[in-house]
């Protein structure tokens, strides 16, 4: 049977590992920072957060929904131009195969669910 996951408080809120700037980063300096957690298989969760700046996704290869826990941002959905403002409380899900935009104005921090696909075999 499978086990749950627990994480406390600080693993939210406390420090996360750094891993540089953001790839594909067109704008400002957005340093990026995360904590993968133990889960299954199937699924990636963690926190993860990104300084001001911004950088276009094409064509995401999985779906994520996450939770914003801080910060601020402006997400642009490339196929129909909306811009949606992101902040502390909101919940966003970007399905497989999205392509838009991340404008961090303020730190950004998520808990962030990826579903991970299948492979053949």
């Amino acid at each position: 049977m499978p086990s749950m996951y627990h994480q406390p408080p600080t693993a939210v809120t406390g420090p996360l590992e750094p891993r540089g700037q953001r790839e594909g980063a067109d704008s400002g300096d957005p340093q990026i920072a995360w904590t993968a957690f133990d889960s299954s298989d199937d699924v990636k969760v963690g926190v993860w957060e990104a300084a001001a700046g911004g950088w276009p996704i094409v064509n995401r290869e999985n779906t994520e929904t996450c939770y914003i826990i801080s910060g601020r941002a402006t997400i642009t959905d490339d196929e129909t131009g909306e811009k949606n403002e992101i902040s502390a409380g909101h919940v966003v899900t970007f399905p497989k195969g999205w392509s838009g935009r991340w404008d961090v104005t303020e730190t950004i921090r998520k808990v962030y669910c990826i579903a991970v696909p299948a492979t053949d075999g």
